[in-house]
């Protein structure tokens, strides 16, 4: 290796940006490709495997690869757009070698992979694995316990291609940063037992963001490898009516013992949706609005508004309702804007503020008529009430444009004329 030249842990590559050489982002690593030697020789690292922003995932060598920092990755701006597609002689460092079990040459002791350092050789571009940092003792990347060291790739063995014995913990706190859709396309690429294993060593409140930017077919694999008391909870954690899709998706034998194993209330709520025809507002909707009394305050709005686990569809506006405040509420005496929330006094009362000239979609109001309904208003989120007035839910516009798309739009590249690089 050239004296001086840098050594890059990949870890501190997984999701940064890739640049061309005028400044405009390509897309996102999201994993590097290597390739194993034969003996103890270390493996050739041949490119990086970047997300565009069309989610389209396209392999760039590094021979295409001008600069490699913690921060960025800079390319010669040409990039083949064609989708990668993994050989049997490769390895994905990031998604295969982290967390594996692997052997000290020296000692006999077994260790886990933590991290990997890529160096580039002097003179060319060509790239390497240098350096492995393990941890001794069994436990996984995550636990505290056990002396670290970095040592040369010959120094160990045991990286083969078989997926024996590489645990999740070292994935999951590389990705930890990613939003849950870029998490969703990074695990949606996994092989299906190192999914099950990801999704395995994700808390509850991950895993159900996760589910919810996941293809059906994913989700159904992944929460029928849970054990049924912990897809339970992970349902819970979802959105109502996100859970009722998937739910939708699963035997009725299977649907009905995970909706007993939920919470009644959490069940109640999701039976409630399941009832509607899934192209309805009724279907569309999520159960969870944010609902206030007449009697509450702009102060009061603003707080619930506030709320970090809102989307930003539902914290648009605040729905006012008699009680009781749940869904189905009492009566609903219409909406009050964010905007509108900024404008006023926060001792207002929300009841002096609400709109009550825009008409609520009924739970019956088919998919093409919800559509028309905001285009024509520009909403980003609108209130279902039944016949008796009651506030149901509020239908936003992801889960309008969700069911516009076609079923496979997650597998769909969009756009892909005006991507950098295309």
């Amino acid at each position: 290796m050239a004296a001086g030249a840098p050594r890059i842990f990949v870890s501190h590559l997984a999701g940064v940006p890739v640049f061309d050489p005028v400044g405009d982002q390509v897309g996102r690593v999201s994993d590097l490709v290597a390739m194993l030697r034969v003996g103890r020789r270390p493996p050739r690292l041949l490119g990086m495997v970047v997300e565009v922003l069309s989610r389209r995932r396209v392999f760039v060598p590094m021979t295409r690869i001008t600069g490699v920092e913690s921060g960025q990755v800079i390319t010669t701006g040409v990039v083949n757009m064609r989708r990668f597609e993994q050989r049997p002689t490769e390895r994905l460092v990031l998604g295969e070698l982290l967390d594996r079990r692997v052997t000290l040459v020296e000692t006999g002791e077994e260790v886990t992979v933590l991290d990997i350092a890529i160096q580039q050789l002097p003179a060319r571009r060509d790239w390497e694995i240098d350096k492995v940092f393990v941890r001794r003792g069994k436990g996984g990347a995550l636990r505290r316990k056990g002396e670290t060291l970095t040592v040369e790739w010959s120094a160990v063995t045991g990286f083969s291609l078989e997926e024996h014995g590489q645990g999740a913990e070292s994935l999951v706190a590389t990705f930890e940063k990613l939003r849950p859709a870029d998490l969703a396309n990074a695990l949606h690429h996994l092989s299906p037992k190192r999914r099950a294993e990801v999704a395995a060593a994700l808390d509850d409140d991950r895993l159900a963001d996760v589910l919810e930017e996941l293809p059906e077919d994913d989700q159904v694999e992944i929460l029928g490898k849970l054990k049924e008391e912990r897809a339970a909870d992970v349902l819970e954690a979802m959105d109502p009516d996100d859970a009722a899709d998937l739910l939708n998706e699963l035997p009725d034998e299977e649907k009905e013992r995970l909706l007993t194993l939920m919470r009644p209330d959490e069940a109640a709520d999701v039976r409630r949706l399941m009832s509607y025809e899934e192209r309805t507002a009724g279907g569309l909707m999520t159960t969870e609005p944010i609902v206030l009394r007449p009697d509450a305050t702009v102060a009061d709005a603003l707080a619930r508004v506030r709320q970090q686990d809102l989307s930003p569809a539902l914290a648009a506006q605040v729905y006012v309702c008699r009680p009781p405040d749940e869904t189905p509420t009492g009566k609903y005496l219409g909406t009050v804007h964010f905007q509108r929330l900024l404008r006023d006094p926060p001792f207002t009362l929300v009841s002096s503020l609400v709109d009550s000239d825009l008409p609520p979609l009924g739970p019956d109001t088919a998919l093409p008529a919800v559509t028309s309904y905001f285009a024509a208003y520009n909403l980003v989120a609108a209130p279902v009430v039944d016949e008796s007035g009651s506030l149901l839910g509020a239908v936003t516009v992801d889960d309008v444009l969700d069911h516009l798309l076609p079923e496979d739009w997650r597998e769909t590249e969009f756009h892909e004329e005006g991507v950098p690089g295309g």
